[in-house]
């Protein structure tokens, strides 16, 4: 078996059947992702592979940074050819990284690019994806068709204007691109930046924020314009489910401090961090709407190049958070008055992998399929033993075959290879349990189907986009 062949991951007769049969043609259905929506509105063509490649990656700046590479060929001014330079010299020290998987799918898939990537091949790989990225096939929207995604949710803050995603539904393409209502800065009252924040929220939502009850009005508002632009996610980045004690009086007082510009003790951040994530659950619910929680990162570690590069540059790291009781009384607190929205809860420290599968099993209400679900493993665990983990807990604990799926969380039009990646891990799995003898080969028209719900079809129903 030679490297990235077309049964690559396949160990067994009966998985490369169910991938090449049943998995490999379904399409996508990308229902988060951190993609920039204006590249959408405006058909960009990147100029070089190193701007589609390295563009806003904290992965592959993290493993160049250890691997020694200083921080102008990472997020410096080096230029474009000296940044893919230093990546291809980095590649082949990411052996048995998930990046070193990633990279080679990404170069086959869309680009047809089979060769390794290392110092002596990088021109030549440079030079051809370059060429292949100025024509009209290998724009944004052409590559989002070559990789047959056919929905797209994006993650947008409150005062988003969402004029690329109008743009977008007025050409219609052929691909829904959907915006995901991500609330994260209306609830960081402990922020510097906060009151700047509350001026962006009144403009874009033309309510005059003076109270805490105006600010959920405005946030209503804007809720109610992503609803009408196709939006039916929300999305939370949380380092746990906040559930302090409070009482309205108390979440308007403490409202009026930061109002104030007077100082917050941490017992009253976390009570309105709670409050607020009752209201916006509510919000979520009375729509029909799903709701996110991706939880356990911490972020920032680095406060130095935070201070240099901001947020989102490669810092951050898996966090250890009590998790099960805030989350148990969040969840049971909507439930109690049937005001739980679908929910998807994603889990980043791979210790609590049992327990988030069993979490999602207490509020399940046979409403809808697997309305409580255990999401994909993502982030730091998104590679072949965290998928495997994620599975094998949700397959322990829960219903695998409800399951609604990867999605790629990337800010990359060229990481899509990331569901071929997973689909060739979940069709592995089962088709060494049949040929264990753990499942039975005479159910393979359900496995398949069974395959075939989990790529495509449960997100589908799932979402009703």
């Amino acid at each position: 078996m030679s490297f990235l062949d077309d049964n690559f991951l396949l160990q067994t007769k009966t998985a490369q059947t169910l991938y090449h049969e049943h998995a490999k043609h379904m399409p996508i259905i990308d229902y988060h992702c951190h993609l920039n929506p204006e590249d959408i509105a405006n058909d960009r063509t990147f100029k070089n592979l190193t701007q589609i490649w390295l563009e806003g990656d904290h992965y592959k700046w993290r493993a160049m940074r250890t691997n020694g590479i200083p921080e102008r060929f990472c997020t410096g001014d080096a230029d474009d050819y000296e940044k893919f330079e230093k990546w291809a010299q980095t590649v082949p020290y990411t052996m048995r990284n998930p990046l070193y998987h990633w990279t080679h799918m990404e170069l086959k898939r869309p680009f047809g690019i089979e060769k390794v990537l290392n110092p002596e091949s990088a021109r030549e790989i440079y030079d051809a994806a370059t060429a292949m990225l100025q024509t009209p096939e290998f724009s944004v929207r052409g590559i989002l068709k070559k990789m047959n995604v056919v929905t797209i949710c994006t993650t947008d803050d409150p005062i988003d204007s969402l004029e690329h995603h109008q743009k977008i539904a007025a050409d219609d393409f052929g691909i829904k691109v959907l915006p995901t209502f991500r609330p994260d800065k209306a609830m960081a009252i402990e922020d510097a930046g906060y009151l700047t924040y509350l001026q962006k929220l009144e403009a874009a939502s033309g309510v005059s924020i003076g109270s805490y009850q105006n600010l959920l009005e405005a946030l209503q508002q804007s809720h109610d314009f992503f609803h009408a632009q196709g939006g039916r996610l929300s999305d939370h980045g949380l380092e746990t489910i906040y559930t302090e004690e409070y009482t309205d009086q108390e979440i308007a007082q403490i409202f009026e401090k930061a109002l104030q510009k007077q100082a917050l003790t941490q017992d009253e951040v976390l009570k309105f961090k709670s409050a607020m994530l009752i209201e916006l659950a509510l919000m979520d619910h009375a729509k029909g709407w799903t709701q996110q929680f991706h939880l356990g990162a911490l972020r920032n570690n680095n406060t130095r190049m935070m201070r240099e590069l901001g947020a989102d540059t490669g810092f951050d790291s898996i966090g250890d958070f009590d998790v099960a009781r805030p989350l148990s009384r969040f969840m049971d607190k909507l439930d109690n008055s049937n005001q739980l929205a679908k929910t998807i809860l994603y889990n980043l420290n791979p210790s609590q992998n049992e327990l988030y599968a069993t979490m999602i099993g207490n509020f399940n209400d046979g409403s809808t399929p697997g309305k409580i679900q255990y999401g994909s493993a993502w982030w730091f665990l998104d590679q072949k033993q965290g998928m495997e983990e994620q599975m094998n807990a949700l397959s322990n604990m829960g219903l695998l075959s409800r399951f609604v799926g990867m999605l790629t969380d990337s800010r990359s039009f060229l990481s899509y290879p990331r569901h071929e990646y997973f689909r060739r891990i979940l069709c592995n799995m089962l088709g060494n349990d049949v040929e264990n003898g753990e499942l039975p080969a005479s159910e393979m028209a359900w496995l398949g189907q069974m395959v075939e719900n989990i790529c495509y079809n449960n997100a589908k129903n799932y979402f009703n986009f």
